[in-house]
């Protein structure tokens, strides 16, 4: 990670650190628009072949599936470690009671004598979830979609994720959607399972909102169909992974380190910033802990081509750390 000095930086300097990594769209839509079109004439044909870039399943992923689609009340229960199991649900807990307290009630006003006014809070009738699985298998993912869902009572919940190298869904991500219920799993992931779902397939009911992270492919996939005749919405177009980690001379190296590479190993194309309140913060401890643990990491790899495009930002105060944070942070709305 580069290091710079806050002090020491121009108007122009400060100004040039609030750049992001910039992924050209124009060429991945050009990639991407083919597959939409597969996928909406040929349905679960064109699912089962296509892999992003044109590159057929069987040469990509060397999956072959018998079916696109599964009903998940079909399928067992998946066999977790009693800790894995637990760890979940601890964590379906934990969602559940966030996004429970956020659910509307419905209340009537009387605006005026014999009129009578309210608002009414209705769910989505079908919803598409995508949780990517290419490089890492994400059920975390699959709770924090799918459990909002439960709630608002939506009736049609798919999933989609990529299948493992038998065919077969991750178990992980498998007693997550059965937890939150998830009411089919589409075993297909990049643009093809956002199109899937978008346009509907024979297998793969059709969906009225898509939501969920991906790669540049799922998001270049979701900003051509929102615009397009499939008629479907979408959350938003998810950028790149970053966090900003501001750390005083208290701050503990080994947590510093693990906060900046829980965003970095999520792509090469991710940005971490660290900024440090004054001169007794040692960064020499911090910057031996950050390689430490990224080479530790499984997704090390990712990390690392993360961070050359990563840096720290040594500031004299608080006052200044705030006004950085904010200054980096309005950037990216």
């Amino acid at each position: 990670m580069k290091s710079y000095r806050l002090s020491e930086l121009t108007e122009d300097e400060v100004n040039g650190l609030k750049a992001r990594p910039r992924i050209d769209f124009s060429s991945i839509f050009d990639k991407v628009q083919p597959i939409v079109d597969d996928v909406r004439f040929r349905g679960d044909a064109a699912v089962k072949e296509l892999v992003l870039l044109d590159i057929y399943t069987a040469r990509f992923d060397k999956v072959e599936l018998d079916n696109v689609v599964e009903n998940v009340a079909d399928l067992p229960d998946p066999e977790l470690d009693v800790s894995v199991r637990e760890a979940f649900d601890v964590a379906y807990n934990n969602i559940y009671a966030f996004h429970a307290a956020q659910k509307s009630t419905e209340k009537t006003v009387e605006n005026m004598k014999g009129v009578r006014c309210k608002r009414v809070a209705r769910s989505i009738s079908s919803v598409g979830l995508y949780v990517p699985g290419g490089t890492a298998v994400l059920p975390s993912t699959a709770l924090m979609l799918s459990v909002p869902a439960q709630i608002a009572g939506c009736k049609t919940i798919v999933l989609a994720t990529p299948p493992t190298g038998d065919a077969s869904i991750c178990k992980e991500v498998l007693y997550c959607a059965k937890k939150a219920g998830v009411t089919h799993i589409l075993k297909a992931g990049g643009a093809q399972a956002i199109s899937a779902m978008a346009w509907g397939t024979v297998s793969c009911p059709k969906v009225e909102k898509i939501f969920g992270p991906g790669n540049q492919y799922v998001t270049a996939a979701k900003m051509i169909l929102q615009n397009s005749e499939a008629m479907v919405s979408i959350d938003m177009p998810a950028g790149p992974s970053e966090v900003l980690v501001i750390a005083d001379k208290y701050a503990n190296p080994v947590h510093v380190a693990a906060d900046l590479l829980s965003q970095a190993e999520h792509g090469p194309d991710s940005q971490v910033v660290l900024v440090t309140v004054g001169d007794e913060v040692d960064l020499m401890t911090i910057e031996e802990e950050i390689s430490k643990q990224c080479q530790s990491l499984p997704r090390g790899e990712y990390a690392s081509k993360a961070l050359s495009h990563s840096f720290t930002v040594v500031a004299y105060d608080t006052v200044e750390v705030s006004l950085l944070s904010l200054h980096w942070t309005s950037s990216s709305e």
